[in-house]
């Protein structure tokens, strides 16, 4: 099944989410450990190519993802969940895509911010809109990188309350994210 229905997420929605989950890790583990780096490591140029790299796709991702929630919506949320928490579920996964945006949106002012587009693994390229405001660089560097905190911590709060979910309430709320059949 390839589409959601009101119960479950499809295998599309499922490793839309998965592979979301997985390369906002993977970025943030990169992006802690490249800062770092000095000109002479051997990862200067590299790590942040692909920083940037999967950071574009992981954009064009989150674009289809959109479109797939409106093409195919999120199962209802479960009954026996109160109106808080269905209000903090969709408060959060707002602020999730909000954050995701954000950082985008700030990474990519970094990166074109001396005049140059985004090579994306050499595959193509992003183009720049320059520099459009003084220390673009410095100021959307720290966004991005609060930004980042903010994803994570949002995330590890969203991977704690469907564990909450799995073993405390003993609902579907994971189940629907994980399993194959129901």
């Amino acid at each position: 099944m390839l589409k959601n229905t009101e119960e479950k997420y499809g295998v599309i929605g499922k490793t839309l989410h998965w592979i979301s989950a997985l390369t906002v890790i993977g970025l943030f583990v990169v992006g802690y450990w490249m800062v770092d780096l000095t000109y002479y490591s051997e990862w200067y140029k590299t790590a942040p190519l692909w920083h940037k790299s999967v950071g574009i796709l992981l954009l064009m991702a989150t674009l289809f993802r959109l479109f797939w929630r409106f093409y195919s919506p999120a199962p209802k949320a479960i009954a026996s969940h109160s109106k808080q928490v269905k209000l903090a579920s969709s408060l959060a996964h707002a602020a999730i895509y909000i954050l995701l945006f954000l950082l985008m949106i700030s990474g990519y002012l970094i990166s074109t911010a001396d005049g140059r587009g985004i090579a994306v693994f050499n595959w193509f390229s992003v183009p720049t809109f320059g520099k459009i405001f003084s220390d673009q660089a410095d100021i959307a560097g720290l966004i991005h990188e609060y930004f980042a905190y903010a994803l994570i911590g949002l995330s590890l709060l969203h991977a704690v309350a469907a564990v909450k979910h799995h073993v405390i309430d003993k609902d579907d709320t994971l189940k629907r994210m994980t399993r194959k059949k129901q």
